[in-house]
């Protein structure tokens, strides 16, 4: 697999940042880039991205597989990510999936029929003042109830 030539571009611009020897401090940028442009970061684009930074493959795979932020394998339109950590648990965190659970008709790592949404738990949003916090896309959702989700699930297309 070759990356396309606007994953290269954005890789290029991140790794102007650093010094030439360091590519491996574009490499989130890079995963970001690829999962942007491709919705999900397989095996093929991973290896990709290793080789067009130099980097060793399994240098890749760890970034890859230790943040929340990268999808490992296919998801819908809009990934709802919940936070289910101990300050957006006790603010409700639980209400929150139960709604989304039977809104959807999906449980955590199921996609909707329609391929529209799907749910993700994640360990920590880092905004626990604002809990419970879900992450749709590239926003943050804070203080979130069910009603609110109601709203927020309405204005998606």
């Amino acid at each position: 697999m070759q990356l396309s030539e606007s994953v290269r571009k954005k890789i290029d611009e991140a790794r102007a940042q650093y010094p030439a020897e360091q590519n491996r401090s574009a490499l989130i940028w890079a995963l970001h880039a690829a999962q942007d442009e491709y919705g999900w970061l397989d095996e093929p684009t991973l290896e990709s991205i290793a080789e067009y930074l130099e980097l060793e493959p399994i240098k890749v795979y760890e970034a890859a597989t230790f943040y929340d932020m990268f999808n490992r394998s296919p998801v819908g339109r809009h990934q709802i990510k919940v936070c289910t950590n101990l300050s957006c648990m006790l603010c409700g965190s639980d209400g929150i999936v139960d709604h989304l659970r039977g809104k959807l008709g999906i449980d955590f790592g199921e996609t909707t029929g329609d391929g529209r949404f799907t749910l993700t738990e994640v360990e920590c949003l880092g905004a626990c003042g604002g809990a419970p916090v879900i992450w749709i896309g590239k926003e943050y959702y804070e203080d979130v109830t069910p009603e609110r989700m109601d709203e927020i699930l309405a204005g998606l297309d």
